[in-house]
């Protein structure tokens, strides 16, 4: 009996290995299209690699920037969309899309965020904006801070957005492009769990905060 339920077990995942192995390794190329496809064309265009219209559809133009974008970091130059094109573009991959899926689906998430990175970073640069997003989640993942968004958001003394009210100012889209772009997995502050303007801070022990990268008026920290 237990040999035959082995048996059965074994068979299974033979039969749903090819499935389980296409659902880690998801890849875009030319042919494609959909919002994923939408999302390569704007990341491209905006770092100036891709010159034509974002419309979710991945033809030569497309293969052309994707191959371009692939040589200058150091993957191979395929024009295909995989998984490490996918990471090196700040979108979530097979295994990342997973990690953030716990935040993506909660919209009282999206919105806090977007009305955080509203307060703190309006009128940044939108990669800045994105960046300030994604210090909040790398502090949710960081055992010294609160676990959840909301946590690390109303912990206090944060951010100067809860104490000044700016959380509160008329809301702008591209905060909200942004928190989404956030959830889903992109991070341009290279894993920061720190971020302060040096034209406003008063504190001196953030300035001993080993710093990642400047963003607009922000310095990302660890």
């Amino acid at each position: 009996m237990c040999m035959a339920i082995l048996m059965t077990y074994f068979s299974m995942y033979i039969w749903l290995l090819p499935y389980n192995s296409a659902v880690k390794a998801v890849a875009y190329t030319y042919g494609s299209s959909g919002s994923v496809v939408t999302r390569i064309q704007t990341r491209l265009k905006s770092w100036g690699y891709y010159t034509g219209s974002i419309d979710g559809r991945y033809g030569y133009v497309t293969y052309r920037a994707v191959m371009r974008f692939q040589a200058n970091n150091g993957i191979t130059p395929d024009g295909i969309a995989g998984n490490s094109t996918l990471s090196a573009l700040g979108l979530p991959t097979g295994t990342a899309a997973a990690a953030t899926q716990r935040y993506s689906n909660n919209s009282q998430d999206l919105v806090l965020l977007s009305r955080l990175i509203n307060g703190e970073a309006r009128g940044e640069p939108y990669t800045g904006q994105v960046a300030v997003g994604a210090v909040v989640l790398n502090r949710t993942r960081d055992p010294k801070f609160p676990s959840s968004v909301a946590g690390v958001i109303y912990q206090p003394g944060a951010f100067t957005a809860i104490v000044d009210g700016q959380i509160h100012a008329n809301i702008e889209q591209s905060s909200i492009n942004a928190a989404r772009d956030a959830l889903n997995g992109w991070d341009p502050s290279g894993g920061a769990i720190y971020y302060f303007n040096p034209a406003k801070t008063t504190n001196n022990w953030i300035w001993s905060r080993p710093l990642i990268k400047i963003i607009g008026k922000h310095r990302f920290c660890r």
